[in-house]
């Protein structure tokens, strides 16, 4: 008797956990990156495998790109992403940690709503506080998160040799798209 009580309280107490530990994630997001200016060749990359996971009953995120995981129309932009510029062997990864603030996944809708989020953004060794808005909305059983920013390599200790430095614009433009699942 003294053992299914100890169960009831066991369930009574996860209980809440499993219906209100909203965890979504993905392997798949979609991050962009463009650093282009005009009349010169085009500077950007794709990585389709960054993860991602969000808490929905508290809004806290995390994302995580492989920085080898960007890929360049030109293959040889992509040889000088990784060892000149993002310097991948030794800086492997980029992560975002922050919060989508107010996010109520019991009120979205297939229509995008806007959020600000804000969070810490580590590339290249060095930690960034970023603030901006994001489009949240949702679809079947996925959360979607999308939304843009931009970053100064600077900012990150990111140097761009002066003769290539008029072919980079000095802010770069990150474009993210996340479909993330219970």
């Amino acid at each position: 008797m003294k053992k299914l009580q100890h169960l009831f309280f066991l369930f009574l107490i996860l209980t809440p956990a499993l219906f209100y530990g909203q965890k979504y994630s993905t392997r798949a997001g979609v991050l962009k990156f463009e650093a282009s200016v005009p009349s010169f060749e085009e500077v950007a990359a794709e990585n389709k495998s960054t993860s991602a996971a969000l808490d929905a009953s508290n809004g806290d995120i995390a994302v995580l790109a492989l920085m080898k995981g960007f890929r360049f129309k030109v293959a040889l932009m992509e040889e000088h992403f990784n060892e000149s510029y993002a310097e991948t062997d030794k800086y492997p990864k980029a992560t975002f940690k922050g919060k989508i603030e107010g996010l109520d996944v019991a009120k979205l809708t297939s229509e995008p709503r806007t959020f600000n989020i804000s969070g810490d953004l580590t590339m290249h060794g060095k930690t960034k506080k970023i603030t901006d808005t994001a489009k949240v909305s949702i679809s079947g059983s996925n959360i979607i998160i999308t939304g843009d920013f931009q970053v100064k390599p600077a900012d990150f200790g990111i140097e761009v040799p002066k003769m290539v430095s008029k072919k980079v614009a000095e802010k770069v433009t990150i474009t993210y798209n996340l479909s993330l699942t219970k």
